[in-house]
């Protein structure tokens, strides 16, 4: 069990009620992968050469028992591999430094700093010349891999808020004895992107292993410090320096809207009646002002921050430069560093040890550094201003301390987000921003999906929803069901050697569908992103209604109809419904895509992985009134809608329990525009002789050289999708 932070007060009796109570075990695993960096020397040693750890760096070592019972099981493994199988390989005349990359044995803990322990051991003399994989499995047990989720900037939480509200969902309907059975056997492992740990009063809690960065008060009327916790400002120490007269401001906290005054217990009218869901559905759809006002989530402490700066207006908070100066230069960028360091810390996932050797005519040293049992960490990012500098500042941390962790970034736009190039300077800033911002980011994570389009309420994806372009809290409900439903088979079950099951196939996890997408081939880290909501019925694909042509880009900039035969794709479809309303079994599905991949005319992609989920998209009560009147009560296409009045058009939470979901992540030369744009506008504006946007690069940081790696950066990534293009940097000198 970890318990939460000390440093904040225990809730009182009856002031929280924790929907989930479940309580993760401490799991303590020894896995085979890794890596040895292997140095030899010249050194002679007389006696017999020994072998041990040098150092064992643990933390939160209150398993002392089975720890030293799996050093001793690593180091017998250790040693017998050397005593057996190196002697055919060894040399007397090893001099020389080499460097090599191998799989071996190591031993996952909980994490916590300051606690060592020492296990020494002995082998007979041997000499190294050559070593090869090595791959143990001792005291093995569930293969935990947790995620870590970054949220930075407003729309982006504005997309977690519904995010987490979907989760929130699926574990209430887990526990709900009247929910759909396919909701009780969703198998989906959700300790995947939560964490279990307990107040100071003992109470178990589950919450999001995430951190969101914001504005100071974007928080509306919830506290930084989450809702778990009553918090009190620690009172004044009494002693007074200032002299001078002192004012003290307080701002008027913000009343909470029908929906978290039902949340949280408070929710009364004045006649004592309860607040209805008609009631709360209304006072969202009559505006929200803040992420909070529609999330009913709990965030652990650490989960919150709100960013201050010395601007007046969040519009001046517009380009790359002003966000990395903001978290760089002062001590914001630590405490957020800090914070992602305490959720990767309580991960399971493998610590570093110290092995060192020393022979006859050789001596080595051994480092072997961890297996990522953690998958990975993935950014959504708001790419309209300051957040992406912020965003590449942790980036730039993230790269440093965890080399090793692959990182997928959503960077997202709103469709307002658009409308802000009212004079020539402004357009200019905004172009410049966006090569700069995406050549930054893409540089610093595996895979980078651009989110947003300019008019998302008149696009295809649109075409059974009603939703309006300014209203952030409807726009961003559709890129968060996108992305629960692109990133859902990172949390699906693994049931059984295959992972296939009749409730769910294609399990995979965030470092598989990078190294899947961009560790292939061309090598293209900039993926799209696509999704139909809802998708026809699966036993419409004979009725002329195909899938694979309903799925729409939510990736600006895109060209469609592209034939790729280097195309790779990922693709997830969970929820489908058959042949009367029914869920379509995973092989139908399977089958109905491959039916039309064999039909279509178009270049079919070098590489598809299909996940299929019976569990669909539940529909929390905060989600917005979007659907059109086509969209029944589980998301299925109806042939004609019921007789409504003009003002009921809208069909939300009252009226769809949930609904099927199609989405895809792809590498393709579609994303080709997107690029090339980017490249122009920093050759045009930044790289250029006399360009007018080379003083406002100074101003953000950037020198001469700087702005023409940018350029360089970009034609690259435009010459990895189409060789026969001859961009370059130079060209412009």
């Amino acid at each position: 069990m970890v318990r939460d932070s000390a440093m904040f007060e225990e809730p009182t009796e009856g002031s929280v009620s924790i929907r989930h109570r479940r309580v993760r075990p401490v799991r303590f695993k020894v896995l085979g992968f890794g890596y040895i960096v292997v140095r030899f020397g010249s050194a002679s040693h007389e006696g017999s050469p020994a072998l041990g750890f040098a150092t064992v760096h643990e933390r939160e070592m209150n398993k002392t028992e089975r720890q030293h019972m799996a050093f001793c099981k690593i180091i017998w493994v250790v040693h017998d591999w050397l005593c057996c199988k190196l002697p055919a390989f060894t040399s007397a005349n090893c001099h020389g430094t080499c460097e090599q990359l191998y799989h071996t044995v190591a031993v996952t803990t909980k994490p916590q700093p300051d606690r060592h322990c020492t296990a020494p051991a002995s082998v007979s003399g041997i000499t190294v010349h050559r070593f090869f994989a090595c791959s143990q499995s001792l005291l093995l047990e569930e293969n935990m891999k947790e995620l870590v989720t970054f949220q930075v900037g407003s729309y982006a939480n504005f997309i977690g808020s519904h995010f987490w509200n979907f989760q929130d969902e699926l574990l209430g309907l887990l526990e709900d004895p009247q929910a759909h059975l396919v909701f009780k056997n969703q198998n989906l492992d959700m300790d995947v992107l939560y964490r279990t740990g307990e107040t100071q009063q003992g109470i178990p809690t589950y919450t999001p292993r995430m951190i969101s960065v914001d504005f100071q008060g974007s928080l509306g009327s919830m506290s930084s410090c989450g809702t778990l916790y009553n918090h009190n400002p620690s009172p004044s120490s009494g002693v007074v320096t200032w002299k001078g007269k002192v004012s003290t401001q307080t701002s008027v906290p913000y009343k909470k809207n029908l929906f978290l005054q039902r949340l949280n217990d408070e929710g009364q009218e004045a006649n004592g009646g309860e607040i209805l869901d008609t009631d709360v559905v209304k006072s969202l759809e009559d505006g929200v002002q803040f992420w909070t006002d529609f999330s009913k989530v709990h965030y652990h402490p650490q989960s919150l921050f709100e960013l201050n700066g010395l601007w007046l207006d969040p519009k001046e908070f517009n380009n790359y430069g002003i966000g990395r100066n903001t978290v760089s230069e002062g001590l914001q960028g630590e405490e957020i560093n800090e914070r992602l360091r305490f959720f990767m810390e309580e991960c399971d996932h493998v610590q570093v040890y110290y092995l060192t050797c020393r022979y006859y005519f050789a001596s080595a040293f051994f480092f072997l550094f961890c297996n990522i049992l953690y998958q990975g960490i993935q950014f959504i990012v708001d790419d309209t201003g300051g957040f992406s500098g912020v965003a590449a500042y942790l980036l730039e941390n993230i790269q440093d301390e965890y080399a090793n962790v692959p990182v997928l970034l959503y960077s997202v736009r709103s469709p307002t987000s658009y409308n802000n190039h009212t004079t020539r300077k402004l357009s200019i800033t905004s172009n410049l921003h966006e090569a700069v911002s995406f050549s930054a980011l893409s540089s610093l994570c595996k895979l980078i999906v651009p989110v947003g389009l300019p008019s998302l309420g008149e696009s295809r994806v649109s075409q059974h929803l009603n939703v309006e372009n300014e209203n952030p809290y409807q726009s961003s409900a559709i890129y968060a069901s996108a992305i629960h439903s692109i990133t859902l088979p990172f949390r699906m079950k693994k049931m059984g050697p295959t992972g296939e099951s009749s409730n769910e196939s294609g399990v995979m996890d965030l470092y598989e569908c990078i190294h899947m997408l961009a560790g292939q081939g061309r090598q293209n880290p900039v993926g799209i992103l696509d999704a139909v909501m809802p998708p026809p019925s699966m036993a419409g694909i004979q009725f002329q209604q195909p899938l694979l042509r309903n799925l729409e880009s939510l990736t600006p900039e895109t060209a469609q109809d592209v034939d790729d035969v280097q195309a790779i794709e990922s693709m997830i479809v969970h929820g489908a419904l058959g042949a009367g309303n029914q869920e379509a079994s995973v092989s139908e599905v399977r089958e109905a895509v491959e039916t039309e991949y064999e039909n279509t005319s178009s270049t079919r992609p070098r590489f598809s992985h299909l996940s299929v989920s019976h569990c669909p998209l539940p529909i929390p009560l905060p989600f917005p009134s979007i659907f059109n009147k086509l969209v029944g009560k589980r998301g299925d296409l109806l042939l004609s809608g019921p007789t409504v009045s003009g003002s009921c058009l809208r069909r939300g939470p009252l009226d769809v329990d949930s609904i099927p979901m199609a989405a895809r992540l792809r590498s393709s030369t579609a994303i080709l525009p997107f690029l090339e744009n980017r490249l122009g506008y920093i050759r045009k504006f930044g790289i250029e002789r006399g360009s007018i946007g080379a003083t406002m690069l100074t101003s953000w940081g950037f020198g001469r050289e700087e702005i023409e790696d940018i350029g360089e950066n970009l034609s690259k990534m435009v010459l990895a999708l189409n060789p026969q293009q001859e961009y370059s940097s130079d060209d412009s000198d």
